[in-house]
């Protein structure tokens, strides 16, 4: 982190500036708990997004992506748990659009300046009657405090929220971002499997927000991996609505500043995903040095934390280096023996670490994961 970039770090979700929120539930779940949520914000906020990549991909992430194109601004995301919308065919996608109608109506927007998420079940069609009667309740609840009430209405076999704020200053003024975010798992690079809303009260260009996106997904959730298992509604969305009235970021230092800010918000996100891991009882780093480039050692990263061999081991804590050894040199990088070092971290620890030296260069890569274990078969073996 930038030792120059002065932030304030809140562990918790605060709103920015122009931001209101709100959660209920409306049905879809049968415990009866928090289903249907929403994030408005006036004004209406430019909006850039990393979706699943994947290629079967939910009828929301469609809707979403046509609203993102045709609408310069964006007022107000609308999601749902408990039931995932894909593989629904034109149902699903009709059930999208009317979804980010009713809400529309309902705020007085326009139909395209809402996009919609949805997270739960795939292949069940969605109750449409469910949320259109939830959302006038939904919209009237709006408030700065009723993120809280959003945040748990998007999970689904989460234990514990994933909340983050920041603070800093662009110039003389002072930016905010909040983030929140969803996923247990189904949890594999590009995109990890998850839910991620970032707000912003920044004013800053769309070209810079994306820029500042693209660089801050690919050091997180691109870099985390629980079941290596790849969703079909992955979603990171950040608003930025310019309501701090600092000097518009573009470039240079403020862009930078703001950059490391997000970068901070995303891993942080990131991380609590793997803490959170459905099953896990340990968090583990794996960390490759000496490689040729930074997508060489993610690569072996990458390889290493997906292996069940490896995460078995780790929950039996077996120091079994040959787990580690053989899942390095499986993903097509030519790694001799002789100049593969590793080093386990003690595995009693919750906390693990793994250092995988590739003695073939000077760069590095980060990844994080966590252990599979018979609690992990449990879960998703009723999930239903």
């Amino acid at each position: 982190m930038n030792e120059k970039v002065r932030m304030k770090i809140y562990k918790k979700a605060i709103l920015p500036t122009g931001f209101k929120a709100n959660g209920l539930a409306c049905g879809l779940k049968k415990n009866a708990k928090l289903d249907l949520a929403l994030i408005y914000s006036k004004p209406a906020a430019l909006a850039c997004a990393k979706f699943t990549t994947n290629s079967i991909i939910a009828a929301p992430l469609i809707v979403s992506k046509k609203h993102l194109k045709s609408a310069k601004k964006i007022s107000a995301v609308v999601i749902n748990s408990g039931n995932a919308n894909c593989y629904t065919g034109q149902a699903g996608i009709k059930d999208a659009e009317l979804t980010a109608e009713y809400t529309a109506r309902e705020l007085g927007v326009a139909k395209n300046s809402v996009l919609v998420n949805s997270t739960g079940i795939i292949g069940k069609r969605l109750d449409i009657n469910k949320i259109k009667k939830g959302i006038p309740e939904l919209v009237s609840g709006l408030s700065s405090s009723g993120i809280h009430k959003a945040e748990k209405a998007i999970m689904t076999t989460d234990t514990l929220v994933k909340e983050v704020s920041i603070s800093l200053k662009i110039g003389y003024k002072l930016v905010n971002i909040c983030g929140i975010a969803k996923g247990a798992g189904m949890i594999a690079p590009d995109m990890a499997t998850m839910l991620c809303f970032i707000m912003t009260d920044a004013d800053i260009t769309k070209q810079a927000l994306d820029r500042a996106l693209s660089v801050a997904v690919d050091k997180s959730f691109n870099c985390i991996s629980v079941d290596g298992c790849m969703s079909t509604n992955d979603t990171v969305l950040v608003l930025a609505n310019a309501a701090a009235g600092n000097k518009v970021i573009s470039e240079g230092k403020g862009l930078e500043d703001f950059s490391k800010a997000l970068e901070y918000v995303c891993l942080d996100l990131a991380k609590l995903v793997v803490k959170d891991a459905e099953g896990s009882t340990k968090f583990i780093q794996v960390d490759v040095c000496q490689a040729r480039n930074y997508q060489e050692a993610r690569k072996v990263a990458l390889n290493i934390a997906n292996s069940a061999l490896f995460k078995t081991a780790v929950f039996g804590e077996n120091p079994n280096f040959g787990r580690v050894a053989a899942a390095a040199g499986s993903c097509g990088v030519k790694i001799k023996e002789e100049q593969l070092k590793i080093r386990l971290g003690p595995l009693k620890r919750k906390q693990v670490k793994v250092t995988v030296s590739l003695s073939r260069g000077k760069a590095g890569a980060t990844v994080y994961t966590s252990d599979l274990s018979p609690e992990y078969i449990k879960i998703n073996a009723q999930y239903n």
